[in-house]
């Protein structure tokens, strides 16, 4: 039995290559067997199969087993998944602990220092570019929430609501604190009450009506740096998502704030809508 094209493309996801999928596959569905046997079933080049095999043993997915010719046998899926979990932990940890350590470390004030001469050296029209993904969406905004001094105003959509909440609820309770300003505009349905409310402790917040054209889902922080959707997200998945975004005071100051702040005029809270 071979492994179908899904089930190949959903082990892509755990972090293993295309020889490691398809010779672990190859091993489940064909019980305890020799390299050449495992070439043959996965076509994968003989050359290549000794040292998958032992990537795949070294993630625990594989028993080793000596002799000649030497064999190889599958660890239970369950097992197995256990042990991906296990390794990535560890070496989620083992990355952390030399990241902390490099912060700590003259190292990252270099670092720092020639991150600084090359923003100074660097036209602003050039701090600017596509994000593609939701996700790296979210950590652009994560960035900027961190780095806010003055104020940050937000609009979104009633999905973008919720991932603000998810996501970044901490980062703009931490902005708060600093005193920075924080208005949000976004649809808020009778389902999203509860994340209003919680948002509403440091954040103000006014309702789109279904009725209005909204005019996009935009980020501005500080007046000087902004992210932009240019895709409709409820038309594309969330891997498909792009967003532009700029360090521009140009753009953000003159463009786009005063974009949001006509807008929200006339906006009104939540509560007292329809």
């Amino acid at each position: 039995m071979v492994a179908s094209d899904e089930v190949l493309d959903q082990l892509k996801t755990l972090g293993l290559n295309s020889y490691q999928r398809k010779l672990w596959t190859a091993l489940l569905s064909n019980g305890t067997s020799t390299a050449g046997e495992l070439s043959d079933i996965s076509d994968v080049p003989r050359s290549r199969t000794y040292d998958v095999l032992e990537s795949l043993e070294d993630l625990g997915l594989v028993r080793i087993q000596s002799g000649k010719p030497m064999k190889y046998t599958p660890v239970d899926p369950d097992e197995s998944l256990e042990r991906l979990k296990k390794n990535y932990k560890q070496e989620y940890e083992e990355k952390k602990k030399k990241i902390d350590r490099l912060k700590d470390s003259d190292t990252f004030e270099d670092l720092k220092e020639l991150y600084s001469s090359g923003v100074e050296s660097t036209d602003p029209g050039e701090l600017s570019g596509a994000l593609k993904g939701r996700y790296k969406m979210l950590q652009q905004l994560e960035s900027m929430f961190k780095n806010s001094e003055d104020r940050i105003h937000l609009m979104t959509s009633e999905d973008g609501l919720k991932e603000i909440h998810n996501n970044h609820i901490n980062h703009l309770r931490d902005a708060h604190e600093r005193g920075v300003d924080i208005k949000i505009a976004a649809p808020v349905s009778e389902e999203g009450r509860d994340i209003v409310d919680k948002l509403s402790e440091f954040a103000e917040i006014r309702h789109i009506p279904s009725n209005e054209d909204a005019i996009g889902r935009f980020s501005i922080v500080d007046g000087n740096e902004f992210t932009f959707a240019l895709t409709h997200e409820e038309e594309v998945d969330p891997t498909q998502d792009v967003s532009f975004w700029s360090k521009s005071d140009h753009a953000a100051s003159d463009f786009l704030e005063p974009l949001f702040q006509d807008y929200w005029k006339k906006l009104n809270k939540p509560n007292n809508d329809n």
